[in-house]
């Protein structure tokens, strides 16, 4: 296969992967309108968004391992025609429930979509200096994806209305799958059976949904309260059953001997704080700049402009550099800074001005994530074998979309939190306060993804990115 047709090949795949990093920010602009539409209270508005990351997240191991039994392609087009006519049943959608329960099949097919998408890339790549330069591009559009979304859904929302969200997905989607299909090459199974294990998949994807559950609700019920507890408890024997499942499994889903990579377990370790605080900054920023500052949709998605201009430069950058010096000392760096851009968050007032309050982070922000994810996934995939591809990649993808989740439901509940006890103060001053405790909390997840980089991460400089990863898309939609 010529060069050109190898990155023709990685072109349709990131558009795949595009769509699916779109679909969680591009929703964010848009949940004001959606509010207004669907009578959503403040609490539930989250779900919007939490539906879709929380069965993204749930599935992605099971999508991930279908890729590798199945046919990578194959299970590529399944997820996006399923997520193709999700996206215009959504668009017509007449009640709160409804959407809701669309947005949480829709991520269902994103599971499908994005393992098998980051796997063609690593396997169609050879290992090294080109392997880089893909996952590079690739890490633009896990992450910087959700900062063009941002601005895409401001436009559409506010000159076409919040439904064309969701139908422009449509058309992309039709295209892009008759493409795939005719330039992609068929991808069989490496595997020697084709054995998928359900159980494997029903244990882990139901402890998942089931722990971010337990984490959206609890600051309603009361973290003490005996559904709280109920709650935890079956989450804990769900998770711990799917280890037992496991180990014992002939053909488990996740082959526990993968985590016999030390750099596997600290690149996952670290996606998740990471996520979680990309997530959910992008939420409550969103909903500071329209309903505190009262900026249009379409200026609230110029607003993170220079969100993926500069993390698409820093990414790019970045891959070449891992291959000279190795990406610990990047992922010690990216993270301390994405840590500073919180802190200016952390201290939002009432009266904002976006070139002092906002601006500074949206600038330093996507330099501290384009330093980071790249190299995450270098290291969450080096060493890792052929035919585990789809595996590491639903693995550090899981990470990254269940990180996310987790992070909107404590970052949200947080800001809710603080908004309520403190409502003396006033509905705008209460907000803004329960907003900038919640930028401090992400303040500490990036610090301690940068104590995980310091203690787990082993130094390589010559980088086997040989199968696997993200999303990053970030998931912080």
């Amino acid at each position: 296969m010529n060069m050109k047709s190898r990155w023709l090949i990685f072109l349709l795949v990131a558009v795949a992967q595009f769509m699916v990093v779109l679909d969680i920010s591009i929703t964010n602009v848009a949940l004001p309108t959606i509010k207004q539409t669907y009578h959503f209270t403040t609490d539930s508005l989250q779900w919007v968004i939490t539906a879709y990351a929380l069965t993204f997240g749930g599935f992605l191991l099971l999508g991930g391992r279908a890729a590798d039994l199945y046919g990578r392609r194959l299970t590529l087009l399944l997820g996006m025609l399923g997520f193709t006519i999700i996206s215009f049943l959504i668009g017509i959608s007449q009640t709160a429930v409804m959407l809701i329960i669309l947005r949480a099949l829709q991520g269902m097919a994103a599971a499908l979509m994005s393992p098998s998408a980051l796997s063609i890339v690593l396997t169609t790549f050879k290992e090294g200096t080109e392997r880089n330069r893909a996952l590079g591009y690739w890490s633009t559009v896990a992450t910087g994806g959700a900062a063009v979304g941002l601005l895409l859904g401001g436009v559409l929302t506010q000159y076409l209305g919040w439904r064309w969200n969701f139908f422009i997905n449509v058309p992309v989607g039709l295209i892009v799958a008759f493409a795939i299909s005719r330039y992609v090459p068929k991808h069989e199974s490496e595997a020697k059976h084709n054995d998928l294990d359900l159980p494997g998949a029903i244990l882990v994807t139901s402890g998942l949904i089931a722990l971010v559950f337990l984490i959206s609700q609890a600051p309603l019920w009361g973290v003490l309260s005996l559904p709280s507890i109920g709650l935890f408890i079956l989450a804990i024997a769900l998770l711990f059953g799917f280890v037992v499942n496991e180990s014992r499994s002939d053909h488990p889903l996740m082959p526990l001997s993968i985590f016999a990579i030390r750099n596997v377990i600290g690149a996952n370790l670290m996606m998740a704080p990471v996520a979680a605080t990309m997530l959910g900054s992008f939420f409550l920023l969103s909903l500071y700049i329209q309903t505190i500052m009262h900026y249009s949709p379409v200026i609230t998605g110029l607003s993170f402009l220079p969100f993926p201009i500069i993390m698409g430069y820093t990414s790019t950058r970045v891959s070449s550099l891992v291959s000279k010096y190795g990406y610990k000392g990047f992922l010690i760096a990216g993270p301390l800074l994405v840590a500073i851009s919180f802190g200016l968050l952390s201290r939002l007032p009432i009266n904002g001005n976006y070139f002092l309050d906002i601006l500074p982070s949206t600038l330093l922000m996507p330099m501290g994530i384009g330093m980071t994810i790249m190299p995450l996934i270098a290291a969450a995939t080096s060493g890792v074998p052929r035919n585990e591809a789809g595996l590491a990649s639903g693995l550090i993808n899981t990470s990254q979309q269940m990180g996310g989740a987790l992070g909107l439901s404590i970052l949200s509940g947080i800001a809710a939190t603080v908004a309520a006890s403190s409502a003396p103060l006033g509905q705008r001053a209460a907000a803004v306060l329960g907003y900038d405790r919640a930028f401090f909390v992400a303040v500490i997840f990036t610090l301690f993804a940068t104590f995980l980089a310091v203690a787990i991460i082993k130094q390589r400089r010559h980088i086997d990115v040989s199968h696997p990863s993200v999303s990053h898309q970030i998931s912080l939609d």
